[in-house]
């Protein structure tokens, strides 16, 4: 089976969530031999892991006839692609969009990233969908969150082929209920569109059902995992002040997650305690007034802003905390939690959460009960048997979370839409 999938991040390069779970789910989906996966991304920057799929860079697909040589096509592209891939896709070229502001290979230029005029750019991104979907051979068509939706469309339309799309999120869990019109109406029409619906949790299953008027029998939840650690994460040694613990936040600092509640349940640990000191990590639009927040209340001495954090800089914040913290408001899933039960660290979520569907070996609290999260903290940094209980368990729970089992399930709703598919 062939599959032509639409994201909009990969690691190493990642913004968020949506990146490290298409990386898991791909990698999970590759221990299945027969699956060939095509994954498309708006600009590639040729460290991508492509052992276990082909990525194709949306930058290098032309959609304007150019007539370029052999030597400045290869000196262009033979860091991340094949070459030859550009005169195969420059054949497939369906429409006159000379109209349209492209470079001198006739490709749209892509951020990589969330720009201001992300609109034009995920409508650059279907166009080229088109002439992807026209050259590739494929089975079926996957498309990861909102951004993509389009291009799945319109790769749907030119191929004929079916549509799966994936949602990691919706605006309303982006936006506490204050949805942008605009991205409901992408979000809505990719839903229409699809043959089938996969989301990350049942949470999200449902307000897909009730909010986007899907027919229940569509929608099916797939919920994420986790990868194993590598042995150089393994060998991080945690640096750690034996008279103070840490607890964590770590994920960006917007309204969807819950910040300030944080901030508040802290407060009230510290009136307790001055032995724990707090780290928030990550940026985003509270970050100036959790700041300030932190001031108010008087905590700025046991407060740290990091700042953003990937890859390896991510396990050794998780390894230095004795807590970890998600106090998302709306969470679809949350993987965060994951990582760090897999770094034996005691964890506190949210009902708010779909992570929350599957863990058990947590502590969980509602996200507003702020009198609730400072009592977890607090205990789990007072009580060793607490911790010790979390510190064990939580880590054999996760580890049987796998995304081979998620890309099974993927595989089987697969077989069931192209069965019935006409």
């Amino acid at each position: 089976m062939k599959v032509l999938m639409f994201g909009w991040e990969f690691p190493p390069h990642i913004l968020g969530g949506l990146g490290t779970a298409s990386y898991g789910l791909t990698k999970g989906m590759s221990a299945q031999q027969d699956l060939e996966i095509t994954f498309c991304i708006p600009k590639p920057w040729g460290d991508e892991d492509q052992s276990f799929l082909r990525i194709i860079g949306m930058n290098s697909v032309p959609v304007v006839w150019r007539d370029k040589s052999w030597e400045e096509v290869k000196a262009r592209y033979s860091a991340y692609m094949d070459p030859q891939l550009y005169y195969d896709m420059r054949d497939h070229i369906y429409a006159d969009f000379n109209y349209r502001h492209t470079d001198d290979f006739g490709c749209f230029e892509f951020s990589g990233r969330y720009p201001d005029n992300l609109q034009e750019e995920i409508n650059n991104y279907s166009i080229v969908a088109g002439v992807v979907a026209r050259q590739q051979q494929f089975d079926i068509i996957h498309s990861h969150d909102w951004l993509t939706y389009p291009a799945g469309i319109h790769a749907k339309q030119v191929s004929g082929k079916p549509l799966v799309i994936h949602v990691h999120a919706t605006d309303f869990d982006r936006s506490r209920g204050n949805v942008n019109p605009i991205v409901y109406g992408i979000e809505k029409n990719g839903m229409d569109y699809a043959d089938h619906i996969m989301c990350v949790s049942e949470l999200t299953r449902q307000t897909v059902i009730n909010h986007y008027h899907q027919d229940p029998r569509k929608v099916s939840t797939v919920h994420n995992a986790v990868t194993p650690l590598s042995q150089d994460i393994l060998d991080i040694q945690p640096q750690k002040d034996p008279k103070e613990k840490i607890v964590t936040f770590l994920g960006r600092l917007t309204m969807q997650k819950g910040p300030e509640y944080f901030v508040e349940a802290a407060k009230m640990v510290l009136d307790r305690t001055r032995n724990i000191r707090f780290v928030m990590a990550g940026n985003g639009d509270m970050m100036e007034q959790m700041i300030n927040l932190v001031a108010v209340r008087g905590i700025a001495d046991r407060f740290h802003f990091p700042g953003f954090m990937k890859g390896r800089q991510v396990y050794e914040v998780l390894k230095a905390s004795d807590v970890y913290v998600m106090p998302s408001v709306s969470e679809p899933f949350g993987i965060s939690p994951l990582e760090a039960m897999q770094c034996n660290v005691p964890t506190i979520i949210s009902k708010q959460s779909g992570c929350a569907e599957i863990l058990s070996k947590c502590i969980k609290i509602d996200y507003w009960d702020i009198h609730a999260m400072a009592d977890a903290m607090y205990s789990i940094c007072t009580y060793p048997a607490l911790y010790n209980y979390l510190h064990e368990e939580g880590k054999k729970e996760v580890d049987g979370i796998t995304w081979e089992n998620a890309g099974w399930k993927v595989r089987k709703i697969y077989d069931s839409v192209l069965q019935n598919y006409r």
